[in-house]
């Protein structure tokens, strides 16, 4: 049997589906449980981590240490330098560095983790705030921690309540919420991010403008005292849309095919009406300086394929739906 065949029986398994829909819906209400325990202790860590002038050491052992390096991953893409150290790394060194006015962030399921009782002594000593994530709000690192965050969940999806799935889980949401609350309180905003950002379609969608897509200058333009037998060449040659613009060059309409099809449909005496009689007026533009992104977000908004480009002289040129998407912006 090839391996297809053998993920589809398997996939077909009597309880396989219903113990799907167990697993997620248990996770999913041990995430949702801990936003009724949100409170000082929340406010008070998002306070110091968005203060911490040391840089942020995220650490945990385990599957909560695979939690941490997420959580110092997201801390520092959204702007707040981070790093995960292991436990023991870190008391051979590596703690070296968190400079001085840095906070540390600890996790641990039961809160007793031994490996993080030396991570406490030096923070202690060194007079470093710790926030902790814990499963037990009552454990010796919740109460050493000067803010600790609630992470218990009543029970594991495991039916054996032995490896870690609902915790882990609870665990990366209070991350996440912690993180995000931070880059708030940073006032940390798009073009951060974008800054940080270079690189792979996730860069392209939050660097790439629209200047870097659009048609140049030389795209024709239609004067409102054009004619409408005048509009028929270039609204071939240039993919149904025509800018029309005045003598200082600000638009004051454009003209699509589907324009020139309803006055078509009028009566067969249009190839002498003029482009200002069946324009369309007040048309949807884009800045070149703007994010290719937010250009595509207007056309799909307002159900147009092209949008003119206006600049601080008029008009510069003209974007394309399909160019946008070609070069990776959706």
């Amino acid at each position: 049997m090839s391996i297809a065949a053998s993920v589809a029986t398997s996939a077909k398994a009597p309880g396989a589906v219903a113990e799907g829909v167990r697993v997620l819906r248990m996770e999913a209400a041990a995430v949702a449980a801990l936003a009724d325990r949100l409170g000082t202790g929340f406010e008070q860590a998002v306070h110091l981590v968005s203060e911490a002038e040391g840089g942020v050491v995220v650490s945990g052992v385990g599957k909560s240490g695979i939690v941490a390096r997420k959580l110092a991953a997201t801390l520092t893409s959204t702007g707040t330098p981070a790093v995960f150290v292991h436990p023991v790394d870190a008391l051979h060194g590596d703690l070296g560095v968190m400079g001085a006015g840095g906070v540390m962030i600890l996790l641990s399921k039961s809160g007793a983790t031994a490996e993080l009782s030396g991570l406490l002594d030096f923070a202690e000593a060194r007079g470093a705030p710790v926030v902790a994530l814990a499963g037990d709000p009552r454990s010796p690192l919740a109460r050493r921690a000067d803010a600790a965050l609630d992470c218990g969940v009543a029970e594991e999806a495991c039916p054996m309540g032995l490896a870690p799935t609902s915790s882990t889980t609870a665990a990366l949401a209070m991350g996440d919420a912690l993180a995000v609350a931070v880059l708030l309180r940073r006032g940390f905003g798009t073009d951060d991010f974008a800054g940080i950002h270079p690189g792979g379609a996730l860069g392209r969608r939050l660097n790439l403008r629209v200047r870097d897509v659009m048609e140049g200058e030389d795209y024709p333009a239609a004067a409102p005292s054009a004619l409408a037998r005048e509009m028929i060449g270039p609204l071939a040659r240039m993919r149904g849309t025509v800018p029309v613009i005045d003598e200082r060059r600000r638009v004051v309409g454009v003209v699509t095919a589907g324009d020139l099809t309803r006055l078509m449909e009028r009566g067969s005496e249009f190839l002498d009406v003029t482009v200002s009689e069946f324009m369309t007026r007040s048309p949807k533009t884009a800045s070149p300086r703007e994010r290719a992104s937010a250009a595509v977000r207007r056309m799909e908004d307002h159900g147009v394929m092209a949008l003119p480009v206006v600049g601080e002289n008029g008009l510069e040129g003209i974007v394309h739906l399909h160019d946008l998407l070609r070069a990776g912006v959706s």
